[in-house]
C-alpha cells in the first residue's frame, strides 16, 4: 500500500467541538427526559400494570374463532382488494405526470415546475392514509370511494419520488443517441427514456400494491369500507371470536398479496 492512503492523521477536538458535542449530547438528554415527563404525566400506571391480565382475558374471549361469520366476510374483502387496486391505478394516472415534472432531466422548468411538484410528493407522503380517509369521509361519504381516493392520494408521493428517482438515473447516452438522430422531445421521451423507466416504473407499481393491500384492511375503521368496517362493527358490540376470523383473514390476504407482489417483481427485474 502507498502512504497516502495513510495520509489522514488523528487530532484532538478543538475546544469548540468539544463543546459542541456535549452540548448536543446535553440537548439530546434533556429531551429524552422531557419526554419521559410528559409520557409520565399521561399514563395511568394502574392500567399498565393491569394490562397483562386484561390482554389474557380478550385473547380467551377470542378463542375459538367464530369459524361461520367467514363467508359474510367474502363481500368487505373484494372491497378491500377493490380499494388497493383501483386506488393504486388511479395514483399511477397522477403520479407520473408528477414524477416527470419533479425529474432534473425531464422538467419543464426547474425554477417553477419542479418545486410545485416536489410539494406535491411530499404532502402526498407526510398524510397518513388514515387520515386522507377521514377527510373524504366527511367530503364524499362512508364507503367504498372515499377508500378509494384515501389511498390514491396516499400512493401518490410514493409512486412519484421513486419513479423521478428511476428518470434521473436514466443512462443519458441513450438520450443524446436517439436526439442526434433529429427526433422530437415526444420520441426521444418515447424511445430514450420511457424504456430505461418501465422495469422501475412496473416495479414500483406492484410494491405500492402490496403496500396497499395492507393499508385498505384499516380504511374501513375510519368508515371508508372494507374489511375494517367489519372490524369496527364487531369491536364496537365485543364480539372477539369474529375479530379472530377478521385478524386471521387479513393475515392470509396480505401474505397472499406478498407472495403475489414478490413472484412478479422477480419476473419483471
Amino acid at each position: 500500500m502507498s502512504d497516502t492512503q495513510f495520509d489522514k492523521s488523528w487530532q484532538k477536538r478543538t475546544t469548540k467541538q468539544e463543546l459542541l458535542l456535549w452540548l448536543g449530547w446535553l440537548a439530546l438528554v434533556a429531551f429524552f427526559v422531557f419526554c419521559w415527563e410528559v409520557m409520565n404525566k399521561n399514563t395511568i400506571w394502574a392500567f399498565v400494570s393491569d394490562a397483562p391480565r386484561q390482554a389474557m382475558d380478550i385473547g380467551s374471549r377470542m378463542v375459538p374463532p367464530r369459524w361461520d361469520y367467514l363467508p359474510s366476510l367474502m363481500e368487505p374483502l373484494w372491497d378491500t382488494i377493490a380499494i388497493a387496486t383501483l386506488g393504486t391505478l388511479m395514483a399511477l394516472f397522477m403520479a407520473v405526470p408528477v414524477a416527470f415534472m419533479a425529474a432534473r432531466n425531464t422538467t419543464p422548468s426547474t425554477r417553477f415546475v419542479r418545486p410545485v411538484a416536489l410539494l406535491i410528493i411530499v404532502s402526498s407522503r407526510s398524510i397518513n392514509s388514515l387520515i386522507w380517509a377521514l377527510l373524504l369521509v366527511a367530503i364524499i361519504g362512508p364507503g367504498v370511494m372515499a377508500g378509494i381516493v384515501a389511498i390514491a392520494f396516499r400512493s401518490i408521493g410514493f409512486v412519484a419520488k421513486l419513479l423521478y428517482e428511476a428518470i434521473e438515473e436514466i443512462d443519458a447516452v441513450q438520450v443524446e443517441a436517439v436526439s442526434a438522430t433529429g427526433a422530437s422531445k415526444a420520441q426521444i421521451m418515447d424511445y430514450a427514456v420511457v424504456p430505461q423507466i418501465l422495469p422501475a416504473f412496473a416495479g414500483i407499481t406492484v410494491f405500492r400494491w402490496d403496500i396497499n393491500i395492507r393499508e385498505s384492511t384499516v380504511l374501513g375503521l375510519v368508515g371508508a369500507g372494507g374489511l375494517g368496517l367489519r372490524l369496527q362493527e364487531s369491536l364496537n358490540v365485543l364480539a372477539w371470536p369474529q375479530v379472530t376470523v377478521i385478524f386471521i383473514l387479513i393475515l392470509i390476504t396480505v401474505l397472499v398479496s406478498e407472495w403475489v407482489s414478490a413472484k412478479v417483481r422477480h419476473a419483471i427485474i
